[in-house]
């Protein structure tokens, strides 16, 4: 089964990804981040199968975040807040997000994508 791939082609954290998958003959089903972020209901989703921070799937190096001045905000907001804002623009997303719909990866290690998905 490929895996689903949400990316965005101008990140070069994202194409470092997807050339690992080439490499890896790992079919991906890819999804642009940007004009089709993933709805709160799979970012809930993605949060509580990932075992990781919620603030973890936040896009920090981003612009969109940084003018947000989410730096601050994230520190102190719910989970229902943070996912929330997460939803409401792809650009704040950390990327690329990888599922099978059972794990899931945020950004791209290479060793954590060969534990994960080899």
């Amino acid at each position: 089964m490929a895996l689903t791939f949400y990316w965005y082609p101008k990140c070069g954290t994202c194409r470092k990804a997807k050339k690992w998958f080439e490499d890896h003959s790992i079919p991906v089903n890819e999804i642009h981040i940007v004009d089709n972020p993933p709805t709160r209901e799979q970012l809930e989703e993605f949060y509580k199968k990932s075992g990781l921070e919620l603030k973890k799937f936040f896009n920090t190096s981003g612009q969109k975040y940084r003018s947000l001045g989410l730096k601050d905000k994230i520190k102190t907001a719910s989970d229902d807040e943070l996912l929330d804002l997460l939803a409401s623009d792809g650009m704040l997303v950390k990327r690329p997000i990888v599922t099978d719909g059972d794990k899931v990866t945020v950004g791209f290690k290479e060793e954590e994508f060969k534990e994960t998905w080899l």
